[in-house]
């Protein structure tokens, strides 16, 4: 059983150690495919940055970036995103956060940004299920959902070596758009 839950990427069934801070890094690749889906606000904040690889795409396209992370990974401010001071951004935001605080990242962002702005978090589709999440999605629906047909990676600590085989965990784009009332929309990419 336990393989099963390995297979799946649950984190509380893993016999391997965790990365401290939760950190994965999302294969740019990711993120490339959504700008092809969805526009965005010309001011992007990742605010969970690691070692850049989403902050790198969204330069690429001409986004004015904040970049942050809670630990200096040589690339963007430290600063912890969930902090009490951090009261607004008049911007949208893109980030994977790390999965064991995914909610309060949302949450946070949704409080932080203007009527309309959005919000998309790379996730994995797990993120769909448990009942306190239900009561986030039914006060704060994302707008649409982007699940990727085909596996995208995301590598602890970046090591895109070491962790650049196939992986059996399913993600999708979250996006959300403040103020939005309504059922989501999935689609589907790559």
């Amino acid at each position: 059983m336990d393989n099963t839950f390995l297979t799946l990427g649950a984190s509380n069934h893993t016999k391997k150690e965790r990365q401290k801070e939760d950190y994965y890094a999302t294969e740019p690749k990711a993120l490339e495919l959504l700008l092809e889906l969805e526009k965005f606000n010309n001011n992007v904040w990742e605010c969970a940055c690691g070692e850049g690889y989403l902050s790198r795409v969204l330069k690429k396209a001409g986004y004015n970036g904040r970049n942050s992370d809670i630990v200096d990974r040589g690339y963007g401010e430290v600063y912890n995103f969930l902090d009490i001071t951090n009261q607004a951004w008049n911007g949208d935001i893109i980030t994977n956060p790390p999965y064991k605080y995914a909610q309060e990242f949302i949450e946070k962002a949704l409080f932080i940004i203007p009527t309309g702005n959005k919000v998309a978090m790379f996730l994995k589709i797990q993120f769909l299920e448990s009942k306190r999440r239900k009561e986030l999605f039914r006060a704060d629906p994302p707008k649409i959902i982007y699940v990727a047909s085909s596996r995208l990676n995301c590598a602890m600590n970046g090591d895109f070596i070491k962790y650049s085989h196939n992986s059996a965990v399913a993600y999708a784009w979250f996006i959300w758009e403040k103020g939005f009332k309504g059922d989501p929309i999935i689609k589907w990419f790559n």
